[in-house]
């Protein structure tokens, strides 16, 4: 593939297709947006789709392309494939120069791969993370380590991401230390201010988001009776977006629902959940994305995970990894409950994952390859270069 001409915009397609992307992309696909170098080309593949399209209206961001593969309980194998095929399409009637993936998702997956048979480079935003165990979290670990063995570009957010990368081979002349484009997309809400918190009383005020797939079932249910125990104190408000998926709500509703001092509410659109996150006490978690956010607004954060692919949260005292054990979730909950110095050894470690300027970095860097007189395509460098 040839370096476009330097009097035209490169032709950037950011597929997307769960919440954590869109909220990780927007800061990118804004930058573009606001440059005369790129055109972005939002493709959405909706895998979240009922959360999907109002936020990226709220976070700026036009979709060019929305694609529709989710199926009712389809299995992990059948959204691939479809994912796959509908993307090879869209990167075939759209023509971009490069494709811009991010994180770990089966839609990152997807879009890599598709971009990978047409012979298109990829751009992988937030690079590098690693538990080092292939099904845990599944199918994350093995997606983000695919995806490694296919793009072009890889913007690690710490310089431990960065490091697993070259460790595996990958040439350091394509990896790039970002920071993470979440705290771009964090500050930049913010500071538009239009959020309203989800906490309605003036208890403790702990976070709570529950979802992932190694979770479900029985553990997700022992997490359940857990914080109905924390509830059952009487000085805490508990607020549990609620996410879509058929397997959380029937693992929590079942335990949760209409309990005293537990809130279930549907998922928040990323402004009310900004705005919530910053009036909460603690964050309990099993999610990626929220381990970095809560360092930035001083947020001790419980992750309720066997592994994390984001250990530096944990190193700098700003998160704890306590497993999934019923007693451990509210032995540390009422811990930081408790004790004011524990509490806040925790809110003031700070933040490891960047400092709002991750997007900037990445056109940057972009924009100098493709300006350059090398070609920027497949097979220029790296683990597939030509003998």
């Amino acid at each position: 593939m040839s370096t476009p001409p330097s009097t035209l915009p490169v032709r950037a397609m950011l597929v997307l297709g769960t919440r954590p992307e869109a909220i990780k992309l927007a800061p990118v696909a804004r930058a573009m947006a606001d440059s005369e170098q790129f055109e972005p080309i939002v493709v959405t593949t909706g895998q979240h789709r009922e959360m999907l399209h109002q936020m990226l209206g709220l976070l700026c961001v036009d979709v060019r392309v929305a694609l529709d593969v989710m199926r009712s309980r389809q299995q992990l194998s059948e959204l691939t494939a479809r994912l796959v095929g509908e993307l090879g399409e869209a990167m075939r009637e759209q023509r971009p120069d490069l494709v811009v993936v991010q994180g770990d998702t089966t839609t990152a997956l997807a879009g890599a791969l598709a971009a990978f048979y047409e012979k298109i480079p990829v751009a992988h935003v937030e690079a590098g993370l690693r538990t080092g165990v292939i099904d845990n979290p599944f199918p994350e670990e093995l997606n983000r380590s695919l995806i490694g063995r296919m793009a072009r570009w890889h913007f690690a957010p710490t310089s431990r991401a960065a490091r697993h990368l070259t460790d595996e081979g990958v040439p350091a002349e394509q990896v790039f230390t970002t920071g993470n484009t979440v705290i771009d997309n964090l500050l930049w809400v913010l500071a538009e201010g239009t959020g309203t918190s989800a906490f309605r009383t003036g208890a403790r005020r702990v976070l709570v988001t529950l979802h992932r797939r190694e979770n479900q079932g029985e553990r997700m249910r022992g997490m359940g009776r857990a914080l109905t125990r924390l509830a059952g104190r009487g000085d805490v408000e508990i607020v549990l977006p609620l996410h879509k998926s058929p397997a959380v709500r029937d693992a929590l509703l079942p335990e949760l629902d209409g309990h005293a001092g537990i809130s279930l509410v549907e998922p928040l659109d990323y402004l009310d959940f900004a705005a919530t996150l910053a009036k909460c006490d603690l964050v309990l978690t099993d999610s990626g994305g929220i381990q970095e956010e809560a360092p930035s607004l001083s947020k001790p954060a419980l992750v309720l995970r066997t592994t994390t692919e984001r250990p530096e949260a944990v190193e700098a005292g700003a998160a704890r990894l306590i497993g999934t054990d019923p007693d451990a979730i509210v032995t540390w909950a009422e811990r930081l409950l408790d004790d004011p110095l524990e509490y806040r050894r925790m809110a003031t470690a700070g933040n490891p994952f960047g400092d709002g300027r991750a997007a900037g970095r990445v056109l940057a860097q972009l924009a100098e390859d493709f300006a350059a007189e090398v070609p920027v395509g497949l097979t220029a460098s790296g683990p597939y270069s030509a003998a």
